[in-house]
């Protein structure tokens, strides 16, 4: 689980850059359009123009992915140093081959999301030199934004280490985009609508996010897949530590008892409730091997797998019972409710089941001590195995394996004071055996600490990234934002009036934002935590909140802060450095 978190981090941070290199190179596109026509009215060719703008952001992307690789080389002794403590060995430095993954990663990712607008800019008309209005550029096949995605899969893909993981996030951040696009124009609109009701300078402000509708989707959508991100990490990272945290209460089992044969079940049992044993639940288990599924034999050399090799080839502890155990859950079929059924059923555990490629229906055949049992499986159980208690991957009705061959198996805490209790037990009964998980238990929870600093230590990167998808954000309409305010100071617009606009403006932007990445955040953490991670997700109505609150007060503190040096320059001065 924390090396799929830190996958999912890895994967967050690889979206974070691709969103913020898409937004740094349309604002470059923008600003190179004069540039790009002189140079044409020069006798430039199309293949010249994108050589030098492909050859400068070659350049520039191998410079910010040197730097990466430094820093991620400098934040690497860190966390060595943090998981050696509970490793307890010495940790090899990082090698050559990440950092050439990350100068690959790098690259792909500055060249698959500048190329479509690097294309865009060979075919600026030349007329654009005499023209400004004449800024239309030819339009770019649907292929060249293809060959970007692509290759951001690929990324995802090769980096998750996981293809449920990566699939997940592959999809759900096309699905963000489609669905934050749409209900970025519909609120648009609304705000729109709404400026009628706002007085003065907010008035102002709302109608400049209807008059740049395209950007404000472009912004509204980069700052919600950021926000997304950013609490999607926040959601499933409190999810999972906390899930790790509570896994193993103080009281959790630290002993099992092995072998208690059927003759001597009830004399174990009141032998250790008379010395204050009370949690001492007896299971049966009867052993045997699966020979069949629906008449088809069941053969090792049919899985690629190692480890379902390995269970083929042994023996399943099989038990019985009536009741469904709290730590199980039915996904598919149904319980037996208590009454068992004229004929055997089985119930299969989740995992077992998709290895084994086991359906509801179907027919299975253990050979149990030479003698065949075949029953229907009548449900998929999801089972809790980080609970130490005692579970089984197949468990029959009562009457299926009542009368074969069975010994019994319990799980129970022992308190330090009661170890006496237990050597009486194996005293008086030799043929137990007894497994003390104690010790494994303490380093499992030592471990887990340990792992979750880790975790919040990689989830720092991801926060920087996400800083760096803001700011590129805002800059998307920066020039134009400048422009706009020189003018307006030009015909008397006062300081006040347009900061009150552009606060207006930022925070329409980053309510929008926060709400989207909220709610998608909750939509993409639950799928994660339930069908990657294997944690409980609990929906927290305070991560809308907290996306709303955090959209609203970032995207406003950081335009204003973009646009705070404008105001103090004179307006003629603007206007000649951007004209």
């Amino acid at each position: 689980r924390a090396g799929r978190f830190l996958g999912l981090c890895s994967l967050m941070a690889t979206i974070l850059a691709a969103v913020a290199a898409a937004l740094a190179a349309r604002r470059f596109a923008v600003r190179q359009l004069d540039q790009a026509a002189i140079m044409r009215c020069l006798g430039a060719t199309q293949a010249r123009l994108l050589g030098v703008y492909a050859t400068q952001q070659l350049l520039l992307g191998l410079a910010a992915s040197v730097v990466g690789i430094a820093v991620g080389w400098t934040a690497q002794f860190g966390l060595t140093k943090l998981l050696g403590r509970f490793a307890e060995v010495t940790l090899d430095l990082p090698g050559i081959v990440p950092a050439l993954q990350g100068l690959a990663i790098g690259l792909i990712l500055v060249l698959g999301f500048t190329l479509p607008m690097i294309v865009r800019l060979r075919g600026v008309p030349t007329l654009r030199v005499l023209r400004r209005e004449f800024g239309a550029i030819e339009p770019v096949s649907a292929i060249t934004y293809i060959v970007g995605l692509v290759a951001f899969a690929l990324i995802l893909y090769w980096r998750a280490g996981d293809s449920a993981l990566a699939s997940y996030v592959f999809f759900g951040f096309l699905g963000g985009v489609a669905v934050f696009a749409i209900v970025a124009f519909g609120l648009i609109t609304l705000l729109g609508r709404l400026r009628h009701t706002a007085q003065g300078s907010w008035r102002y402000g709302l109608a400049n996010l209807k008059r740049r509708a395209v950007n404000s989707v472009v912004q509204i959508v980069a700052l919600g897949l950021g926000t997304m991100a950013l609490l999607v990490l926040t959601l499933v990272q409190g999810d999972l530590l906390e899930g790790w945290r509570s896994k193993l209460p103080l009281d959790a089992p630290n002993r099992f008892v092995v072998g208690i044969q059927s003759n001597q079940a009830a004399q174990v049992q009141r032998f250790v409730k008379e010395r204050g044993l009370t949690d001492f639940a007896l299971y049966p288990m009867v052993r045997g091997r699966l020979e069949s599924i629906n008449g088809g034999a069941v053969r090792s050399k049919d899985f690629a797998d190692v480890r379902t090799k390995r269970l083929v080839d042994r023996e399943f502890n099989l038990s019985y019972a009536n009741n469904l155990r709290p730590d199980n859950l039915i996904v598919a079929g149904r319980w037996w409710n208590g009454a068992p059924p004229s004929t055997a059923e089985f119930s299969v555990e989740e995992w077992i089941a998709k290895v084994l490629k086991i359906k509801v229906n179907d027919v299975l055949t253990f050979n149990v001590a030479g003698t065949k049992v075949s029953a229907r499986v009548s449900n998929i159980r999801k089972v809790d195995w980080d609970s130490f208690k005692v579970n089984f991957y197949v468990i029959a009705t009562p009457g299926a394996l009542e009368s074969m061959p069975a010994s019994f198996v319990t799980s129970f805490y022992l308190q330090a004071n009661q170890e006496k209790v237990l050597n009486d037990l194996v005293r008086s009964f030799p043929n137990l055996s007894v497994i003390d998980v104690a010790a494994i238990m303490t380093r499992f929870r030592i471990m887990t600490e340990q792992v979750s600093k880790a975790v919040q230590f990689v989830f720092l990167f991801t926060v920087l990234a996400g800083i760096v998808v803001l700011y590129s954000a805002i800059g998307t309409t920066l020039d134009e934002r400048m422009f706009e305010s020189a003018i307006m100071r030009t015909v008397g617009a006062s300081r006040r009036h347009l900061q009150i606009a552009q606060l207006a403006e930022f925070s329409a932007l980053g309510f929008a934002a926060g709400l989207l990445g909220g709610i998608g955040a909750c939509a993409l953490g639950y799928v994660l935590s339930e069908h990657v991670l294997n944690v409980p997700f609990t929906f927290n109505p305070w991560i809308i909140v907290l996306g709303i609150s955090a959209g609203t007060l970032g995207v406003s503190i950081a335009g204003m802060l973009g646009m705070r040096g404008i105001l103090d320059r004179p307006p003629l001065d603007v206007i000649r450095a951007l004209s």
